[in-house]
């Protein structure tokens, strides 16, 4: 079984809001809304998912979490990847 991949955004450096309409706190599961995250973000996010699903450690912040920033130098969210072996839908 797959991992599940949850990204969530934890933070903001940037003065612009930004330019998808995400704020911190938004959380998206990979499999199922990717599709509802700006596509410059998923761009940024992908090799550190791919990475985590094929049993890899992607670099991590100073906090021990995987991070990673949105490009758009005017907005720069921080966004936190987690990876989760357990299947969710049986908590629904």
């Amino acid at each position: 079984m797959q991992p599940k991949i949850k990204i969530t955004l934890i933070g903001k450096k940037g003065e612009q809001p930004c330019h998808r309409g995400h704020k911190i706190g938004d959380t998206f599961d990979y499999d199922t809304e990717r599709g509802k995250l700006c596509p410059m973000a998923m761009h940024v996010a992908f090799p550190y998912i791919d990475i985590m699903r094929y049993g890899g450690s992607p670099p991590k912040a100073r906090n021990g979490e995987v991070c990673f920033c949105c490009p758009d130098c005017d907005v720069i969210n921080i966004f936190k990847i987690e990876r989760s072996l357990e299947d969710d839908s049986k908590n629904h």
